[in-house]
This record gives structure tokens, C-alpha cells and sequence, in this order.
């Protein structure tokens, strides 16, 4: 993709996902997270209903009238973006690929944290960790995460979701709210994710495609594994081949849903075809 192909893209995305977080997402978003604590503000003159507790006895005593401390929500937030860029994510059925929805997703919270002069950090990762921008605030900080989720081209095509959450862990040493995008075909990471949810707020956010989910019968077909490369003969036609293919992905989702339920963690489910601005809302206001 040339330069001014990439800037148009990152311009489109910014303006449609911009928009989103403007109107939709900034509110719903400051009070679904709140601030670490209270911070110190100013000391003012008591008034009815003020809570007794506040009185800053010493300003009290110099001006021999009662005056109260006031606190304010400190409000600024890391949020650190874990984009699974892994071989599965180029699927798509319906004019619409599960990478372009991801992006989308990613530029809407990125836009939605900014809104609230909050941090934004990156994690792309396959079954390797294969970009890491730092958390930082501000516009053009936003376009480069845009820019890295379009154009990024990953080394390897395989998902290893435990190594992206020990990363995660190893790198952010205050909370952080954490949002995991991917389609969640990965397994054995109960573990690290317990250990990551119990410093940051952790929502997994699966996007999966409807033709995902069942193999049609079609008779022989050559398929390529998305994450291994690897061509082989599949007979469609066999009823043993589709039902091992959906017990294979209903464990895969099951193994999601209870792993991210056990460790406390927040999960949204949103197809390609469907309207993630509509699942992300509901997610929030049932926090």
C-alpha cells in the first residue's frame, strides 16, 4: 500500500470512528472506567450537607471558620489496545473482513480514551509479540496505532493469546484498562489471564464471522489453514469431518466465555455483520 493509499484509509477510519467515540463512545466510556482514586483539589468555606469528615481542621483554626477540603476523581487512565494480527483474522464472508471490524474497534476506543486525556498503548501479537508502542496521549499518537493496524504485516500466522497476556504483565505495572480484540481460537491461557486480571481491567473482545461456525457439505475441497499455511483435501461431504470442525470451535468459544467469566473479566461477542457500536454500548452500560 502506497503512502497516500495508507493516509487516505487512516483519514476515513479517523473520521467514521472519531465520530463514534465524539458522540457515543467518551461518555459511556468515563463512566464505565472510573479514575484511579480522589486527588486534592482545593479547600473551600464548609457548607450545609458537606461531609464532616473533609474539614481541614488546620485552615480551620487559622481563619476560625470551617472549611472543608475538596477532592476530585483523578481521572487519567492507561489503555493498552491487544490486537490479535494472527492468520484467522483475514477471514471474511460477507464483504467484510474480521481485520477491518478490529480496526475499527481499536480507532474507536483509542478515540474514546483520548476524549478523556487518557493513555493509549498497543499490543499486535500472533503467537509472538509483534508490535509495542508504549502508552502515550494525543491525536497523531491515535493515527500511528491506526496506521500499525492497516499496514502491519505480521512475521508469524499463529495465535498464542498466553504469551500476548505475559507480555501485558511484564511491560504495565499500574492498572491498566485492557481491551484483548481477536477471535479467541487459541487455548491454555487460564492462567496468565488470571494473573493479568487481577492488576487491570481485562474485556476480551471476540470478532467472528457467521461462516465461521459451520463447515458447508461441498464434497472435496482444498483448504488453507489460515494460521499454518498448510493445503490440504478436505471431504466436506463427510458428517464426521463437519461435526468434529463445530465441536472444535464451540470448545474454542466455550474455553473463552468460562476462562474470561473465572477470572473476572468483561466479555463482548460482535459478528462481522453485526453492529459493534450496539455491543460495545450494552457492554458498557451493564458495568
Amino acid at each position: 500500500m502506497d503512502t497516500k493509499e495508507l493516509l487516505k484509509k487512516v483519514r476515513k477510519i479517523e473520521i467514521k470512528t472519531r465520530r463514534l467515540s465524539d458522540h457515543i463512545f467518551s461518555g459511556e466510556y468515563h463512566t464505565s472506567f472510573k479514575g484511579r482514586g480522589m486527588t486534592f483539589s482545593e479547600v473551600r468555606q464548609y457548607q450545609y450537607g458537606d461531609d464532616i469528615r473533609n474539614i481541614d481542621w488546620n485552615v480551620t483554626a487559622r481563619y476560625n471558620e470551617a472549611h472543608v477540603k475538596v477532592f476530585e476523581e483523578e481521572r487519567e487512565l492507561t489503555m493498552m489496545l491487544m490486537v490479535d494480527i494472527s492468520g484467522s483474522e483475514s477471514f471474511g464472508s460477507k464483504n467484510q473482513f474480521k481485520k477491518d471490524i478490529v480496526t475499527e474497534i481499536a480507532a474507536t476506543m483509542a478515540f474514546s480514551a483520548t476524549q478523556n486525556n487518557d493513555k493509549i498503548g498497543l499490543i499486535l501479537f500472533s503467537d509472538q509479540i509483534e508490535l509495542y508502542i508504549p502508552p502515550k496521549k494525543g491525536r497523531s499518537h491515535v493515527l500511528r496505532i491506526i496506521r500499525e493496524l492497516i499496514e502491519f504485516e505480521p512475521k508469524s500466522h499463529k495465535t498464542d493469546i498466553a504469551q500476548a497476556l505475559k507480555f501485558l504483565s511484564s511491560t504495565q505495572k499500574k492498572k491498566a484498562i485492557v481491551f484483548m480484540i481477536s477471535d479467541f481460537m487459541s487455548d491454555d491461557y487460564e492462567q496468565t489471564l488470571k494473573i493479568a486480571a487481577k492488576k487491570h481491567d481485562v474485556t476480551g473482545i471476540r470478532v467472528y464471522d457467521i461462516r465461521e461456525q459451520k463447515m458447508p457439505n461441498l464434497g472435496m475441497v482444498p483448504m488453507q489453514d489460515a494460521e499454518t499455511g498448510e493445503m490440504q483435501l478436505i471431504d466436506t461431504g463427510s458428517k464426521a469431518v463437519r461435526m468434529n470442525y463445530e465441536k472444535y470451535y464451540h470448545d474454542q468459544l466455550n474455553y473463552f466465555k468460562e476462562t474470561f467469566s473465572k477470572s473476572g473479566s468483561g466479555v463482548v461477542n460482535t459478528r462481522v455483520d453485526e453492529s459493534y457500536v450496539t455491543k460495545l454500548l450494552g457492554y458498557f452500560k451493564s458495568r
